[in-house]
């Protein structure tokens, strides 16, 4: 059974683009590396060999499902655990121990005498 990809690649900021390709290119290497073939790593990942091509270009459209198929199949799918590990921006944020302020209390009127009470 083949996954479908979506019909429409979603739009990247360009130093995003650059990073899925760059990963792309590393998946390919480490495809090399291992003297694994397309046919073989798409078989084992459950997709087509065009996907594989679209994985190793770097292709938005690809799922991350499917990214993650192909890292499983190289034995690579425990560097997920890396990413957002270490979050350094939340981190600091919690520790600067940021709160909203509160707003004051509303003070309080004194209510006039009703005119029963004269």
């Amino acid at each position: 059974m083949f996954f479908t990809m979506p019909a429409k690649a979603p739009l990247l900021y360009p130093s995003q683009t650059k990073l899925l390709k760059e990963l792309g290119e590393r998946l390919r290497d480490a495809r090399l590396r291992r003297r694994f073939s397309v046919s073989l790593v798409a078989q084992r990942a459950n997709v087509s060999r065009p996907t594989i091509n679209k994985v190793e270009q770097g292709d938005p459209a690809v799922t991350l499902g499917t990214y993650l198929r192909v890292l499983s199949v190289l034995g690579l799918d425990k560097d997920l655990t890396q990413v957002a590990a270490d979050d350094l921006v939340g981190r600091r944020l919690q520790d600067a121990a940021l709160h909203v302020p509160r707003r004051a209390p509303k003070k309080k009127t004194l209510a006039e005498p009703a005119a029963e009470d004269m």
